[in-house]
């Protein structure tokens, strides 16, 4: 079952000062890599990393 999602205006990223281009993109630039793990599943693996981008307010993992 899908929930209705309530946006949050404190997690929208301002487009000012971002530099967004007529295609709508902008180029983010890795500052550090703050944590790496790698979680064991019964029969694999699972890398997970966190990074700290310029020019970007929030924090984003993969």
């Amino acid at each position: 079952m899908l929930k209705k999602c309530i946006g949050d205006p404190v997690y929208i990223i301002p487009l000012e000062g971002l530099g967004v281009d007529e295609s709508l993109s902008y180029e983010e630039i890795l500052v550090e890599i703050l944590d790496r793990q790698v979680k064991r599943l019964r029969n694999k693996e699972v890398a997970s990393e966190n990074f700290l981008w310029r020019k970007h307010l929030v924090k984003g993992s993969t």
